[in-house]
């Protein structure tokens, strides 16, 4: 068991921390899964979404759907939870840098139990084989803030503690050594694809001289409206994946919402992957931009309640999201054997003691029961045993620690 408990125990958290949270047995209790779509929502704490009128398309599905109320994001900022989703650890990275990419040279913090945090802009190393992940703190004094009041992580009483047996793999590696099928799909990725794209406006990215790209255009760098992120497309991270040894498990996986090849063009022609993880635009998932328009402006005061938020923004998410499961219900694969649809919110990212980081996370079935409400605790690791426990995978990191609940309830037949 890696999970601790606040002050109390920690002498039982330390060893706790020695046990092996590499590849574990497959977990059990979900039934078998064809498909799986897993679409990420951006920083708003279950409060801010629950009961909001500007967000009618997910409190009607929530009441239709199973809703896990319960449910927390483990540790910030945005890429930690992605990652944890993924591969069940935060791989020593708690900051939002971008990937140093093809860096064969470096060394990732899995060997050197180095921890990024956000105060650094060193750009991360690709993350490969074993070592020591970063540690979740039941309320953190030293990334996002310092001093009292903190932040709370989790739920301010849980924890997890470093894991010196971290192995660099997520769930595609898995789905790909078993035969299985994934995408990341990527809302305003470039049609030039992923590889060493950092942020996008759909078109133009940090590697294109925007001065100089078209006559008379007079986009620069520092007014690159970042729409694509790689900070929430976790496996651009992974040296398996950015060097692509197999063509089922590279940047080639890596595609827009449009075009051939495409989300909607995939689920049109029911050809979707077994597993989609699908991350909507940062003014479509509810993030915010600085310089996009009154519909995609940040939050003027974000403090984990409604007051403060902006209407046009959660709007915008709400219809994106309508409009990604319509069209995934509309899809021939929602049809064809056991599908589910995961909506999840990566995190609250203010939740300042003494708010907590739970947030949102919907499952939808075309095969179980529906409007049912879940008040088990779960957590990031907890979706990634659950999927994995789907497809019949083994365990991965985190995901195998004994007191890591599989969402047994919420995809019932």
């Amino acid at each position: 068991m890696i999970k601790t408990v606040a002050v109390v125990c920690l002498f039982a958290a330390s060893l706790a921390s020695a046990a092996s949270a590499q590849e574990g047995p497959i977990p059990k209790g979900v039934p078998h899964l064809d498909h799986v779509f897993v679409i990420l929502m951006e920083n708003h704490a279950y409060n801010q979404v629950i009961g909001n009128p500007n967000d009618p398309f997910v409190n009607s599905y929530a009441k239709t759907v199973n809703l896990a109320t319960n449910y927390f994001a483990v540790g910030h900022p945005s890429l930690t939870n992605y990652l944890e989703i993924v591969g069940g650890s935060n791989f020593g990275i708690r900051d939002d840098n971008s990937p140093d990419w093809h860096n064969s040279t470096c060394t990732p913090n899995l060997a050197t139990g180095a921890v990024s945090l956000e105060t650094t802009t060193t750009n991360i190393c690709p993350i490969y084989g074993t070592g020591t992940d970063a540690a979740t703190p039941v309320i953190d004094y030293s990334n996002e803030t310092t001093g009292p009041p903190g932040v709370i992580d989790i739920d301010g009483k849980l924890g997890y503690d470093a894991n010196p047996n971290t192995v660099g793999l997520t769930i595609a590696d898995q789905l790909v050594a078993s035969g299985l099928t994934w995408k990341s799909y990527q809302e305003s990725l470039p049609p030039t694809g992923a590889d060493g794209v950092n942020n996008a406006d759909g078109f133009f990215s940090n590697l294109d001289d925007l001065a100089t790209a078209l006559p008379g255009e007079d986009q620069t760098q520092s007014n690159l409206v970042a729409l694509y992120a790689v900070k929430h497309n976790p496996f651009a991270y992974f040296e398996s994946v950015q060097e692509g040894f197999d063509p089922q498990l590279s940047l080639k996986r890596m595609v827009g919402f449009d075009g051939t090849g495409g989300l909607y063009n995939d689920l049109a022609l029911g050809r979707s992957p077994n597993f989609s993880f699908i991350a909507p635009n940062q003014c479509n998932d509810q993030h915010g931009r600085g310089n996009s328009g009154p519909a995609c402006e940040f939050d003027p005061n974000d403090n984990g309640t409604l007051v403060g938020l902006n209407p046009g923004l959660m709007y915008r998410g709400d219809v994106a999201l309508q409009n990604i499961v319509t069209a995934i219900h509309e899809s021939s694969i929602w049809h064809s054997g056991n599908v589910a649809i995961v909506i999840v919110w990566d995190e609250n990212d203010y939740s300042i003691s003494p708010t907590t980081n739970r947030v949102v996370l919907t499952v939808d079935t075309n095969y179980g029961r529906h409007g049912y409400k879940s008040n088990t605790f779960y957590d990031s690791f907890s979706l990634t045993k659950s999927i994995e426990a789907g497809f019949g995978l083994q365990c991965l990191n985190h995901a195998c620690d004994s007191s890591t609940n599989v969402m047994t309830d919420l995809f019932a037949k």
